[in-house]
């Protein structure tokens, strides 16, 4: 090993913390104060899974607006999540093909027909603040085809624990990013319509379904 690499390592191992990490930063800012915006009930917590999936298992109750990634012990990590029709309109077995940070959004051609806001984006919309998916997006596929649902995280907080006008299961930045982190690439999803309570916390029932979002709270 050369003397200049020997003196750059010796420096960067002795920078302030925060000055270390600054290459691991985020490309667009993440708001840690999103959380409250989000219903206490709907705000990321530890709880007793009542279920009998495997651990590393994603399940999302759609109907309790719930997304749960199972632990050991009976265990899970559960995230309050808002579900758009795409989400209400499909159950069933997926599988995590590709993880995205900052991903672009393209909207559907359909969307594209009967919204002039989307007509403008129908190029697709860059990574950032303006961007639907959010801060990080986990697509799903079943066998070798994109099913082109996606959970993903959003810029609108007061949507968790919501029905919002389309889109799929979105999670507040944060806790998108948690979970991108801790699940790989092959990781199974089950999504469910009317499933018994999968964990024993305070009850929740559905919220009434308000006018629509702007195009901003889509996705």
């Amino acid at each position: 090993m050369n003397r200049r690499l020997i003196l750059k390592l010796a420096i960067f191992s002795f920078l302030p913390i925060g000055l270390s990490q600054h290459a691991h930063a985020e490309e667009f800012p993440i708001n840690s104060n999103d959380v409250n915006a989000v219903p206490k009930q709907f705000r990321r917590k530890t709880v007793n899974y009542l279920g009998n999936h495997a651990p590393g298992t994603i399940v999302v109750d759609t109907h309790r607006k719930y997304l749960y990634l199972v632990q050991a012990n009976a265990k899970a990590i559960r995230y309050g999540i808002g579900v758009g029709k795409q989400g209400f309109g499909w159950s069933g077995g997926a599988v995590i093909r590709r993880k995205a940070k900052w991903p672009t959004w393209t909207p559907p051609a359909e969307m594209v027909e009967r919204d002039p806001l989307a007509a403008e984006w129908a190029g697709g919309i860059p990574g950032g603040p303006k961007n639907p998916l959010g801060a990080r997006a986990l697509y799903l596929y079943q066998g070798k085809v994109d099913n082109l649902y996606r959970i993903h995280g959003t810029f609108v907080p007061s949507s968790i624990g919501k029905a919002v006008s389309s889109g799929c299961i979105r999670l507040i930045n944060a806790d998108i990013v948690d979970l991108f982190n801790r699940v790989p690439t092959g990781t199974r999803v089950i999504v469910l319509q009317n499933a018994p309570r999968l964990d024993n916390e305070g009850r929740s029932g559905p919220r009434k379904r308000k006018g629509l979002f702007s195009l901003f709270e889509r996705s």
